[in-house]
């Protein structure tokens, strides 16, 4: 990764849920697989998009990388710490260098406490924990401080959820995942659930703070428009596995993946005559289910482009130049 220091690297990661059977004698009949064995890595003060239609493991993902979920293996480092394998103290001071601003605003926040102590517990879990030396008084300034800094009013503190709109909410979910001075935010879809005028204001807002704080990002969401606006390199999900990685740049000017492809002609283009002209990819079939176990392309069953190798080996994610890499066999030979 050019001229930037990585922060996060994850390596053949999986996440597979077992699929139990029986009312009195539960027994397991098979996995979900959401994840089934990706690799990226996140830079210091860079934004990674991962995208991809819904159900495919943007959120596993991120809730893996964060150890919400524990993964089924694979590794997560962070700063060179492997997460999988740490122990609860050296977790929960890992967890500080890495905060989540989830989806939902209305799910995300406890309904029975006031927006201040929403945004203060990260700060007292910690100095309960032993891990942060900070006072009460502190506490109080810290969370005024960055009310203010995400747009809201140091005197809505003792208000409660239920009083904020939905870009309110989010506000305050942003400033709780700040509270802790992190390094890397892994935003999960956080402005899908919002009206478009608040979704622009909450994009800016993240992105003024990687500036100040040189924060990084791992930024989900299904929205294209959304993801080019604000990453530096993008990740096209599907079924669990990673198919494309490139700059933002790179990728929407020269998809290879012939999912990356659909996906991108079914982005608006704002000019009506373009709009008008261009081809629409549409992709037959629905998504196979992800309990099964695949040992061809997992695009395979829905792809306009598919060869007989296809249906024969999994490709493996390759660089094809300049760090465009690509999991197809159009544009390379290798098979696992």
């Amino acid at each position: 990764m050019e001229n930037k220091n990585t922060l996060l690297e994850v390596k053949d990661l999986k996440m597979h849920f077992p699929i139990e059977e029986g009312v009195i004698i539960r027994r397991k009949v098979g996995y979900i697989r959401a994840v089934d064995g990706i690799e990226f890595e996140l830079g210091e003060g860079e934004t990674l998009g991962l995208v991809g239609e819904s159900g495919c493991g943007k959120s596993t993902t991120a809730r893996c990388v964060a150890q919400l979920h524990k993964p089924t293996t694979g590794s997560v480092l962070l700063e060179g710490q492997n997460l999988c394998t740490s122990s609860k103290v050296d977790l929960l001071k890992a967890r500080m260098d890495m905060q989540m601003v989830f989806q939902d605003p209305y799910a995300s926040l406890n309904p029975r406490m006031t927006a201040g102590n929403i945004i203060a517990e990260p700060l007292q879990i910690f100095k309960q924990r032993g891990v942060l030396n900070i006072g009460s008084k502190e506490i109080v300034e810290k969370v005024e401080m960055l009310m203010e800094k995400v747009g809201l009013s140091r005197f809505f503190r003792n208000r409660y959820p239920h009083e904020f709109s939905g870009g309110q909410r989010q506000r305050i979910g942003v400033a709780r995942a700040l509270a802790l001075d992190p390094k890397i935010i892994l935003a999960d879809e956080p402005v899908s659930a919002l009206d478009v005028s608040i979704q622009s204001q909450i994009l800016n807002l993240l992105a003024d703070f990687q500036r100040e704080m040189n924060l990084s990002y791992l930024f989900i969401a299904h929205d294209l428009a959304v993801i080019q606006h604000i990453s530096d390199r993008i990740a096209v999900m599907y079924l669990g596995k990673i198919m494309e990685t490139s700059d933002s740049e790179e990728l929407y000017k020269n998809p290879l993946h012939p999912y990356t492809e659909a996906l991108l002609s079914a982005v608006p283009i704002p000019d009506p005559e373009i709009e008008r002209a261009r081809k629409r990819i549409i992709l037959t079939g629905d998504v196979p289910s992800p309990d099964t176990e695949r040992h061809s392309c997992y695009f395979y069953d829905r792809c306009p482009k598919k060869m007989d190798k296809c249906a024969e080996a999994v490709p493996r994610l390759e660089d094809v130049g300049g760090g465009h890499k690509v999991a197809c066999f159009l544009h390379h030979d290798s098979t696992e």
